[in-house]
């Protein structure tokens, strides 16, 4: 047993970052998975796109107003985040971590809302009109600025927790000169990925500009070198407190909200909790990571 639960830690990116209800029950169950395709010889990249089909076969059965229909479509949401908790549990423990693994699993997840968003403005729009879909534009805009800040500062995190080999913290200059490298001829689907990825990481940056600042003058200081273990552990120290809530703005709080309004009958709930008590967090994570990083700037002048 005891060597078993080394063996999922392992597969975790860090215990700094995983949420209560991955830890008890996602992350052991994708190891799980993790092991059994593993077995079989199935990449990292296949488990993705599998969860990407179990995700959009979800989303459609959420457009039926039947809750038993509804209730399969909840059980291939969970059965395609199992999937998702796999593919890269797989890739951390057997060493297949790949650029277009990267690509693929940012995909899933969008795949999966932009079907669960369509088959609810499909389901409402006899009853709502044009404003379920004015509803469901605004609830779609504002998670992709939830998930995204959350992302980015889960991987700053985990860059000055385990430094860049444990961290997908990208910049947005790097992205752009790796984009002008590249041909459209040759390289279509890596430079239509940075196409898209540049900008990604440049909203990203937009809205945290006194982080900005503090990486500029870390990066202008230690460069490539280690930077000393104090100066990271004081900012893993006031960072930490806000994993809590980049968990809250992934997935396990909003499926559970959505589920919710599903049982209800009420759908439309899920797109009111995604403008109001979603976009509440995001803007007090925002204000107190910021405030950490004109801290740390302070602390890295001295």
């Amino acid at each position: 047993m005891e060597q078993k639960n080394l063996d999922i830690q392992a597969s975790l990116k860090s215990a700094d970052t995983e949420e209560w209800i991955d830890l008890v029950f996602y992350r052991p169950l994708g190891y799980r998975w993790a092991l059994f395709f593993n077995k079989l010889g199935v990449t990292p990249n296949a488990i993705t796109i599998a969860s990407i089909f179990l995700g959009v076969a979800a989303g459609i059965l959420f457009y039926f107003d039947n809750l038993w229909v509804n209730v399969i479509g909840m059980l291939l949401l969970v059965w395609a985040n199992q999937y998702d908790s796999a593919d890269g549990q797989l890739a951390r423990l057997t060493g297949q971590k790949s650029e277009l693994g990267r690509i693929l699993d940012g995909m899933s997840g969008d795949c999966w809302f932009i079907a669960i968003y369509f088959a609810i403005v499909c389901r409402l729009y006899p009853t709502w009109g044009f404003w379920i879909v004015l509803l469901a534009a605004a609830a779609g805009f504002c998670h992709s600025k939830q998930a995204a800040m959350a992302d980015y500062y889960r991987n700053i995190h985990l860059f000055f927790l385990k430094g860049k080999q444990g961290s997908e913290h990208d910049r947005s200059d790097q992205q752009e000169e790796l984009y002008r490298q590249l041909s459209w001829k040759h390289d279509f689907i890596r430079k239509l990925f940075l196409w898209v990825y540049k900008d990604y990481c440049r909203k990203q940056e937009q809205l945290s500009p006194k982080f900005q600042r503090f990486f500029d003058r870390f990066l202008e200081i230690y460069g490539g070198a280690e930077a000393p273990q104090e100066l990271r552990d004081k900012f893993r120290a006031g960072s930490l407190p806000l994993m809590k809530y980049t968990n809250i703005l992934s997935f396990n709080t909003r499926v559970i909200v959505l589920f919710i309004s599903l049982f209800l009958r009420m759908p439309w709930l899920y797109f009111v909790f995604e403008l109001t008590v979603l976009n509440i967090l995001l803007v007090y994570m925002i204000y107190k990571h910021e405030q950490h990083s004109e801290q740390m700037l302070k602390e890295i002048e001295k």
